[in-house]
């Protein structure tokens, strides 16, 4: 969204997507636009797991096949779930024609992560090596807790942040009982060399890591020329 200048961007999280339908017609009617809907599996959840009718599943797909052949519209719709979405979003050919699996930040994006979230902080360069390396699973809300944590311990401390707190912070974000933390940051697999110690030994590898990743879903409903592209922090 912020790389699409002159787009009018509506963005529906949470309670708000439940005003699918007037966002769609505010869509169309400040168009060229693009519409964002995140976690879109609250919306769209496959009729099988649940009792009764979706009824603002039906809103969803009345607004993505109500426009125009020329209309400059995009819907975006995002989740962590796409094995529970309804397959009537991808059945009918025209309503998605894009997906893509943004996948767990690998260590030189988990270093980029680093130094987007540290900013000025004066933590050298070593330590955010070491920490890119000992947080392989996790994501970019994981990296934000992590300085977070780093700076308020210094700051109960009334002393400026160090590399000593960071370090502090990996640990214990890292440690075994932070488990729920971890989870309820995005963050997948976190012990890589599976000994239960939550950090990856010396000369350990980890694998490839999905879990947790995000899709987009990219309607081709008269959406504008190219795909959104994605900001550096969300890559």
């Amino acid at each position: 969204m912020s790389r699409s200048a002159g787009t009018t961007a509506i963005l529906l999280s949470a309670g708000s997507l439940a005003l699918v339908a007037e966002a769609a017609r505010m869509a169309r009617a400040l168009q060229p636009s693009i519409v964002v809907l995140e976690d879109c599996d609250l919306v769209a959840e496959d009729r099988g797991f649940g009792p009764g009718s979706q009824p603002l599943l039906f809103e969803l797909l009345e607004a993505m096949d109500g426009l125009d052949a020329d209309a400059d519209v995009a819907f975006v719709l995002t989740t962590n779930r796409v094995e529970s979405l309804e397959r009537a979003l991808a059945q009918r050919p025209g309503r998605v024609d894009l997906a893509v699996e943004i996948p767990q930040p690998g260590q030189d994006e988990r270093r980029a992560l680093l130094d987007l979230y540290a900013g000025s902080l004066g933590f050298s360069a070593q330590a955010l090596d070491h920490a890119a390396v000992e947080t392989a699973g996790t994501t970019a809300s994981f990296t934000k807790e992590l300085v977070r944590r780093a700076v308020l311990a210094a700051a109960l401390q009334d002393r400026d942040v160090a590399d000593a707190d960071l370090e502090a912070a990996v640990r214990e974000l890292m440690a075994a009982e932070s488990a729920l933390t971890r989870s309820l940051l995005g963050a997948g697999d976190t012990d890589p060399d599976g000994d239960g110690d939550g950090f990856r030994d010396s000369g350990g590898t980890s694998g490839a890591l999905a879990m947790g990743s995000s899709f987009g879903w990219f309607p081709s409903s008269g959406g504008p020329a190219g795909a959104p592209g994605f900001t550096d922090e969300e890559q």
